[in-house]
């Protein structure tokens, strides 16, 4: 018997950020979520899988249009043609708080209730399904205590969508713990909500998929669902399946060598063909790329990551790598020995750099800095503001943050020019 397991679809979600960039592949990247969810539905049908499990967030909030509705029925449209079952469990992004739209699903599509803890028996593989959907997107309560005792004999899966104790960085939605997950006594836990794949133990298993597919920088690598297959004794094995349609990386490149911005671009492009050539051919890559190392060009670096930017893109499209686009660029490079260059600046460059360093930890100067920008960052056109995240930065009101980052660059840019 083999089922899937997947969570955290997010059908139709934007992809964060993108709007800013003129040159963003948008028709490639509008869709990534539906080619993703139909890659496991193809597998889904190749496997001859006896059905999928959805572990809440299949969608990412109401519906613009009804397009993303009649998408998911005509992917359950065809698992229902070769008789595979869908039970279905709603999260905090789909839950009935969060729903304005909604249609009648296929008849193989089990939605798990949203007031009480249901079940959902197959006779014939001898498997019970026990799982609670949201009925308000900010579900505090613990719902894995409200679950019921497990079928005997049978095999028994817990279906929840929950930050699960030890995940701070996902909102606290029906907490619980590792403990209480097995005083149950089910044999598989699919679990959704945190998008990072982990198998946190195996007896019981209690597994999260993570999301199907990356959406922004912060969710970098492979991401896809799992296949469990299992037989009388219980679960066999649970196998990771690779689904994504995009996959986001961070490139970082030392560029310790570098002594001109030139030679800073080209190291890139070897990165990049590096990069592609452990890529598999399916996949398009979008990748923030982190220039690092003490070098040279470091002065000749500072403040130019939009124009790096365009650099590096030309740079890929020279090597013909049309499966690449470059979502940003950031300058994180050093001077190579920052102690004796500072030893040899100037006095007004020491009293500077004396003065940015102590910048940070003062609010006052802090206002008085951004009091003095405004002015410029009120005029600066919105373009020029995007291209720059120190701009950008200091336009939120984040100036402590952007004196630390380009007080390195500065000091050496502006020794240099001495």
């Amino acid at each position: 018997m083999k089922f899937i397991h997947t969570a955290d679809i997010h059908l139709d979600s934007p992809l964060s950020g993108l709007a800013a960039y003129k040159d963003a592949p948008a028709e490639r990247l509008r869709n990534v979520t539906r080619d993703a969810f139909t890659r496991l539905v193809d597998v889904a049908i190749e496997e001859s899988v006896d059905f999928m499990v959805i572990a809440g967030d299949l969608y990412d909030g109401s519906w613009k249009d009804y397009n993303t509705g009649h998408f998911f029925c005509r992917e359950m449209g065809r698992l229902r043609r070769v008789n595979i079952p869908v039970y279905l469990l709603l999260g905090n992004h789909d839950a009935d708080s969060e729903m304005t739209k909604k249609l009648a699903l296929p008849d193989n599509v089990h939605s798990f209730d949203t007031r009480k803890v249901s079940s959902f028996r197959i006779e014939a593989l001898k498997v019970a399904l026990h799982g609670r959907s949201y009925k308000d997107a900010a579900t505090l309560e613990n719902l894995a205590t409200t679950y019921p005792a497990p079928e005997p004999g049978w095999l028994n899966i817990g279906v929840l969508h929950t930050a699960l104790q030890g995940y701070a960085a996902h909102a606290h939605y029906a907490p619980c713990t590792l403990a209480e997950l097995n005083a149950k006594g089910y044999d598989y836990w699919a679990l959704g909500h945190v998008h990072e794949f982990s198998v946190l133990q195996q007896d019981p298993w209690v597994v999260f998929p993570g999301n199907l597919q990356g959406r922004h920088i912060r969710e970098t690598g492979p991401r896809g669902a799992v296949l469990v297959v299992a037989d009388a004794s219980g679960i066999k094995s649970v196998e990771r399946l690779l689904v994504d349609a995009l996959r986001w990386h961070l490139l970082e490149v030392d560029v310790s060598a570098a002594t001109t911005l030139k030679d800073a671009v080209r190291q890139v492009g070897s990165a990049f063909e590096h990069l592609l050539a452990h890529t598999p051919e399916y996949l398009f890559l979008s990748v923030r790329v982190c220039l690092q190392g003490a070098c040279a060009a470091h002065g000749e670096l500072f403040g130019l990551e939009a124009q790096l930017r365009e650099e590096i893109l030309g740079q890929a499209a020279g090597l013909g790598l049309d499966r690449l686009w470059v979502e940003k660029v950031r300058v994180e490079t050093r001077p190579p020995d920052r102690s004796a260059s500072t030893a040899a600046q100037s006095e007004a460059l020491a009293d500077l750099d004396a003065l940015l360093m102590s910048a940070a930890g003062d609010p006052d100067l802090l206002e008085a800095l951004l009091a003095d920008l405004r002015p410029v960052l009120d005029k600066a056109p919105l373009e020029l503001i995007r291209s720059l995240p120190e701009l950008e930065a200091l336009r939120n009101g984040q100036v402590a943050d952007t004196v630390k980052a380009v007080t390195p660059g500065l000091l050496a840019y502006l020794a240099q020019a001495n």
